[in-house]
Order: structure tokens, then C-alpha cells, then sequence
């Protein structure tokens, strides 16, 4: 079995968890340690799991991310008012090969999916997120990849696969179970303008770091559609993480990356979290633990509903417009909005699960102004491809 490969946690964790306070997430979590081996995963909601893989960096790291630094880190912060349970799986340490590592990654992930448990991936370098994507096969069919990145991370090479190329892989490697794929956060002077064009050539998502960071509310419908999730801390700005020349002075605060992660969370389809990319210091350790934390929370704090399952507790609203007409539907519960996306239903998709794609009172408010939504077109025009 797959959980076999996984390295217990490190005994200086726990000889920090004995000194926690009752309410700290230390002293509420299931931990993988040598003396009592592996975590029952019955009634676990999360699961931690390092990857300390980083052969594959664009960049080369000089040192293995010491993953326990940022266990201490998170086991430290208090328990929120939650009621689901989080087990530690311990490490995956680098195999022979970078592919030994991807494939223990990848059963791993699966068989904690396969338990409908959240995995939490902290991992050395972001191409890890190839093979936790490739964990889906056989679960899931088809599935929607949100990157928050400063780049695309398509790279020049099709063959290569690395920390800045591996949505190239995702992309053209087989079975092709993705269906969309967004990026928040992209700063274009790090993006190639090929890369951009491809962006738009398959209809995917690309939301600037200006525009999230001047409205955070533009991530959540993003998220909320969200299969899973990959989190480059290179998308922070270097000063938030006292991190090297790898890092940009421009990027999201620590603030912004945190509501970003616990909207992350609150969404019901999400099924993996990753964040990789984290330096050995500090700062960069305490901000990589609030930012699972708040993931954490999220998960917590989720409120499932879909307006063609309970459709009492949602407004409906009807657009009319040259094109044809718009349906929106508002939830009284959340206030969240979706509308509804026609070509979806197509004989040409490969599936209905983009029926309903969630958005923002702007996109109905331009409805209504006789403005096509930009995300329900690209929905539309994909579901023909």
C-alpha cells in the first residue's frame, strides 16, 4: 500500500506538541510517528502530507524544505470552532528517481481521496502538483485545476517537465481529464506571450494580481468550482516571507493570501489543497501554517448548496439578450451567484458538470447592461470544443 512509503513525523515535532496548551491544533490532530505508526483515517476530514521531492526545481534548491519547521509552526496556532478532524500522514521522502517520488505521490493522494478525505500537500517544488492531479484518474473524470501563481507555468518545452513547466504536462499528457484550468494572481512580465495566448486559444481563466488584490471577493466563484488547487508561494511578495532573489517584491500580502486560501476551503468541490515553493526561514514557515490554517477553516466553515438541488433557498433571474436569454440564480443563504451555461448541455462536452458555473452580482449586474459575461462565454465556447 501506497501509505507504506510515508516517513513518520519527526520526533522534534512531538517533543514540541508535549509543550502546546489543550487547544492548540498540536494537541487535536491524529499524528503519523514511529512509536505509534499510521493514523486510523476513519472520520478524518484533512490530511497533512509532505513532499520533500525538489529535483525538478526551475530553480535549484539549495537546502531539502524542513517540512517539520512548519508542522511546529502550525500545530502551535489554537483550534478554531471546528468540528472536523485532521490526521498528520508524515513525509514522502525523494525516491530513486523524480518518477518514484510522482508515483508514491500520486497513491498517496488517490487513496486519501479514495476515503474522501481533503490531502494537504506541502510540498518542495510546485511540479508535485502533476502528480497529485494524476491521483484524480479513475475517481474523477474530468477536473478544474486552480493555480495561484505569478505564472502559468507552461514553459518552452513539452517534454520537460519542471516547477515552471508542469501545466504543459497536465495539459497534453494522457487520459486528458482536465476540463478547466485559472490561474489568480499572474503578473505579466513573468508570463511569455505565447504562454498567454494559449491561455485564451483553450479558454481558460487568468485574473491579474492587480485585480484580485483590489477585489479578493473575484477569487471566490473562481475557487468555488475548484477541484483542486495548486499554491505557489512565489505568488507572495518577497517582504511578506523574508525570501530570496527567487521571490518578486510584488505579490499578494500575507492578508490576501490567506483569504484566498479560506476560499479555497469554503468550497464544497474542492478535493486537494497543495502549497509548495516555501523557504527554510521563519516567516515563510509561520506564513505557510496560517495559510493552511485558514484553509482549515474554510473546510470548516463550508455551507454545500447548488440551486439545482434545493431551489426554495435560491432567486432566480431571467436575462433576455440578443444572444439568448441568461440565467442567474442568487443564493438567500450566502448570496452567492451562478448562472447557467447552455452550450454545457452540448452532445460535444464530456460531461454536465459546468451546467451551472458560479460567478459574481457584476456579471449578472452586465447581463442585465446587455454585456455578454466574459467567464460565461468561455464556458460556452468550451463546452463545443
Amino acid at each position: 500500500m501506497a501509505f507504506d512509503f510515508l516517513v513518520p513525523v519527526e520526533d522534534r515535532v512531538m517533543a514540541h506538541c508535549e509543550l502546546l496548551p489543550a487547544q492548540s491544533l498540536g494537541k487535536n490532530c491524529y499524528i503519523h510517528t514511529e512509536k505509534d505508526g499510521l493514523p486510523v483515517l476513519a472520520n478524518a476530514t484533512m490530511a497533512i502530507v509532505g513532499v520533500k521531492e525538489s529535483r525538478n526545481a526551475f530553480e535549484k534548491k539549495l537546502e531539502v524544505l524542513d517540512v517539520s519547521a512548519i508542522r511546529i509552526q502550525l500545530y502551535r496556532l489554537m483550534l478554531g470552532n471546528w468540528d472536523s478532524t485532521l490526521v498528520d500522514m508524515g513525509d514522502i521522502e525523494e525516491g530513486n528517481t523524480v518518477e518514484d517520488t510522482y508515483f508514491v505521490v500520486k497513491e498517496v493522494v488517490a487513496g486519501l481521496l479514495e476515503e474522501n478525505i481533503i490531502p494537504i500537500v506541502i510540498g518542495a517544488t510546485q511540479d508535485i502538483t502533476y502528480p497529485a492531479y494524476r491521483a484524480f484518474d479513475g475517481i474523477k473524470d474530468m477536473i478544474n485545476l486552480v493555480a495561484v501563481d505569478s505564472r502559468f507555468d507552461f514553459g518552452i518545452d513539452d517534454d520537460l517537465i519542471s516547477s515552471h513547466s508542469y501545466m504543459s504536462k497536465i495539459i497534453t499528457d494522457k487520459p486528458n481529464n482536465l476540463f478547466n484550468f485559472s490561474n489568480i494572481g499572474y503578473q505579466s512580465y513573468f508570463n511569455a506571450q505565447e504562454e498567454a495566448d494559449l491561455m485564451e486559444r483553450l479558454f481558460f481563466d487568468a485574473h491579474r494580481l492587480g485585480e484580485i488584490a483590489n477585489d479578493l471577493t473575484l477569487a471566490e466563484p473562481v475557487l468555488r468550482n475548484a477541484h483542486m488547487v495548486s499554491m505557489d508561494v512565489r505568488a507572495i511578495k518577497a517582504s511578506e516571507l523574508c525570501a530570496s532573489a527567487n521571490f518578486s517584491p510584488n505579490g499578494f500580502t500575507g492578508r490576501e493570501i490567506c483569504a484566498i486560501a479560506r476560499y479555497a476551503g469554503l468550497s464544497d468541490s474542492l478535493r486537494a489543497f497543495g502549497i509548495y515553493e516555501m523557504e527554510n526561514n521563519v516567516q515563510s514557515q509561520q506564513l505557510v501554517a496560517q495559510i493552511i490554517w485558514y484553509f482549515m477553516e474554510g473546510v470548516n466553515f463550508r455551507i454545500p448548496e447548488s440551486p439545482y438541488s434545493k431551489t426554495d433557498d435560491f432567486t432566480k433571474y431571467m436575462v433576455p439578450n440578443e444572444m439568448e436569454e441568461f440565467v442567474f440564480y442568487k443564493s438567500l443563504l450566502t448570496e452567492r451567484w451562478w448562472m447557467q451555461v447552455p452550450s454545457i448541455f452540448s452532445s460535444h462536452t464530456k460531461g454536465d458538470a459546468m451546467a451551472l458555473l458560479p460567478c459574481t452580482e457584476q456579471d449578472y449586474l452586465d447581463a442585465c447592461d446587455q454585456k455578454i459575461p466574459e467567464r460565461w462565454y468561455k464556458a460556452y465556447k468550451k463546452g463545443f470544443e
